[in-house]
């Protein structure tokens, strides 16, 4: 299949299985809330997933590589997932709760792995065949979060026609239709040199990965800032909605976040990075970060959070971007996979579950001045922004 032929195709896949996800993204805390579950007991459902999601990605990820089989192992998945989340509408106990939430999340994961690596491989240009014009990655990665943003506005309209189980029910539909779309896009089975290199030095990797100082700083830099948005996450929507806010108001207060990050991806970031440095482009991320958290600390009226909004192209978009441009210089060509599994998984994932644990019972008992904890992760960040040096890569 042509790779111009293919785009179509992947564009399809993506804009449904981000559009499932932004149905369901920002109202599936609020949804457990009106079940009667509490802030202590949500912050555990949403832990535990994370935490879940951390094993379930890579591990089912290995599984497609051995097998071949991304796009079976990603139907099954989507299947399974839709399945899940119609589990959600008859559970309405906690320890119901919590097994649909982590099968939920254990069949959630997988899919943006292996729907990333089908795309790239259809995506990147085979070596040595000049003839071949693959199409841009980025391409189908827009079109994925401009799928969320309208599922999101899409989701906050209907809720007041449905209530929010009908977000349970839009989100099955693109799931299962996921799985029918990434049917028909192409399978590129490329060999892996770099596996291999990497499963022999993994330990040896590790180690020397952690003797680099910025890399150090960078890894806690991003646990601290990126993990400051557990909160967020999970409490927002609930926020919003003891604020009186409306359901269509609230899906487009997320999805202006959502484009924001998707501005500072493919338009403003870059420049900024360019001309702060990446460390004073990180510095900038955590700063927005505090200003962002102290905010929501003490506000929830309309014109306020529809300003703040939009620097979560700063805190987590401008972040992630600095940290690659960071990792891509003091990293050690032959260590990158290495430095971004361990990256994604203790700078994000680890710390993303450990914090949203935390925010249920800061959450509980203190409120919206919870957030003043986040910000103070953030504030904790500054000062190692500025130790972060580059170097050219051995």
């Amino acid at each position: 299949m042509a790779a111009w032929g293919a785009l179509p195709r992947f564009v399809c896949l993506y804009a449904a299985l981000y559009a499932a996800f932004g149905v369901s993204s920002p109202f599936l805390p609020a949804f457990i809330a009106s079940r009667g579950v509490p802030p202590e007991q949500i912050g555990i459902l949403f832990a535990a997933a994370t935490a879940l999601r951390l094993l379930s990605g890579p591990i089912v990820g290995r599984i497609a590589d051995r097998l071949h089989a991304l796009r079976l192992l990603f139907a099954a998945c989507a299947v399974l997932a839709a399945a899940a989340v119609l589990c959600y509408l008859p559970a309405a106990r906690f320890g119901s709760m919590l097994a649909v939430s982590l099968l939920h999340a254990a069949m959630l994961a997988p899919l943006t792995v292996l729907a990333d690596a089908l795309a790239l491989g259809a995506a990147v240009p085979r070596d040595g065949d000049a003839g071949h014009s693959g199409f841009e990655y980025g391409w189908v990665r827009g079109a994925g979060s401009a799928a969320f943003i309208a599922g999101s506005l899409a989701s906050g309209q209907v809720i007041g026609v449905g209530g929010l189980s009908i977000i349970l029910l839009l989100s099955a539909t693109l799931l299962a239709a996921s799985a029918a779309a990434v049917l028909t896009v192409p399978e590129v089975i490329r060999p892996s040199a770099v596996r291999t290199a990497c499963d022999e030095v993994v330990a040896d990797g590790i180690r020397s990965l952690l003797q680099l100082p910025s890399f150090r700083r960078l890894v806690i830099i991003a646990a601290l800032v990126l993990g400051s948005h557990a909160m967020h996450d999970s409490f927002a929507v609930i926020r919003w909605r003891e604020a009186g806010l409306s359901p269509p108001t609230i899906s487009v207060l997320w999805s202006e976040a959502v484009a924001a990050e998707v501005l500072v991806f493919f338009v403003i970031g870059p420049a900024l990075v360019r001309r702060l440095t990446p460390a004073g482009a990180i510095t900038l991320a955590a700063g927005a970060g505090v200003l962002r958290w102290a905010v929501m600390a003490q506000s929830a009226d309309l014109a306020i959070m529809a300003t703040v909004q939009p620097l979560h192209g700063l805190t987590f978009a401008l972040l992630h971007l600095a940290a690659m441009r960071i990792i891509a210089s003091i990293v050690p060509r032959g260590l990158a996979a290495t430095a971004q599994a361990i990256y994604g998984t203790v700078g994000i994932g680890t710390a993303t579950a450990v914090l949203t644990l935390a925010s249920g019972a800061i959450y509980g008992r203190a409120g919206a001045e919870g957030f003043w904890v986040m910000a103070a992760l953030c504030a904790l960040a500054l000062p190692l922004s500025r130790g972060l040096r580059q170097r050219r890569p051995a």
